[in-house]
């Protein structure tokens, strides 16, 4: 048997932690207020400690019922999840997709409405990470695509989603007519993207430059990396890949295009469990997704 309270008292004290109210919770539920801080208490009871602190109509979660909070608040989404799978039509499916959150932001996201226009049975379930993720491990999650590096290991396929042009991007703004790129680029303000495996050492050394010994600003997702340059805060050295709206749009040109070597390597990867490859929803999103990538 596991060890949880009743689903009752988690469920009256997630909502009235949501809503700083055990009035707004007790109405929420059909229920009083009264037994709305009565179920609430008596959770507190069986852990022991105190999870709110009880104000002039409004309570306040303690650290502990914070803590307390955010976990269970996952939990929860996992659960209206669940049910809400269930009841989808005969026939549905659901993938479910784990995505570096910059690729997920400023390449997947705004390419997926394609994929679900075409695929109206397959309901796509997204969540974001850092990360990689262990397939064999997180058996709720059927994709990943991962930045960087991705979990290898027995029952797992992983392919490389193409090489990908890392270069150095700059607002038109930031640009001086009397200046050469070579010496912008050793006068802009440099942008770090913290978890990008190509870093401005390489960059600077691939090109013959004197790496300059300044501070630098330092972003740990590249698509801040990227809004940052746009705002003219300096040059930052991106995929291509996660930049094509703002290439596109001229809210972003490559610093020295056609003067300076661009670094090409291979970025990022989608696995899938062996077991589960030739699933129709993961053919069909593979062969999407690899249609999309140039």
């Amino acid at each position: 048997m596991r060890r949880i309270p009743n689903f009752v008292l988690l469920r009256a004290f997630e909502a009235a932690a949501r809503l700083e109210s055990f009035t707004q919770a007790g109405e929420e539920l059909h229920r009083s207020q009264s037994a709305i801080s009565h179920q609430v208490k008596e959770l507190e009871e069986y852990f022991g400690r105190p999870l709110f602190y009880r104000r002039n109509r409004r309570v306040e979660l303690t650290a502990e019922g914070k803590r307390f909070y955010d976990s269970l608040e996952r939990v929860f989404d996992v659960l209206e999840a669940a049910c809400q799978d269930v009841s989808l039509e005969r026939g549905a499916q659901v993938l479910a997709l784990h995505c570096a959150p910059s690729l997920a932001a400023k390449w997947l996201g705004p390419r997926l409405p394609e994929f679900t226009q075409q695929h109206p049975d397959i309901t796509i379930r997204l969540s974001t990470g850092a990360e990689p993720i262990d397939l064999i491990q997180m058996r709720e999650i059927d994709l990943t695509i991962s930045y960087k590096t991705a979990v290898s290991r027995s029952g797992i396929v992983v392919q490389p989603m193409g090489v990908e042009r890392i270069i150095p991007m700059v607002a038109p703004s930031s640009l001086h007519a009397d200046l050469s790129a070579r010496e912008l680029a050793t006068r802009l303000t440099l942008i770090d993207s913290q978890l990008s495996r190509v870093t401005w050492k390489d960059w600077f050394k691939l090109n013959g430059l004197t790496f300059p010994d300044r501070p630098r600003q330092s972003f740990d997702r590249g698509a801040l990396a990227i809004s940052a340059a746009v705002d003219g805060m300096g040059i930052a050295l991106e995929t291509v890949r996660l930049a094509e709206r703002e290439l596109a749009s001229g809210a972003l040109v490559e610093l020295g295009a056609g003067q300076f070597k661009a670094i090409e390597c291979e970025t990022h990867f989608l696995s899938c469990r062996t077991s589960e490859r030739n699933l129709e929803k993961i053919k069909l999103f593979s062969t999407w997704l690899f249609s999309k990538i140039h």
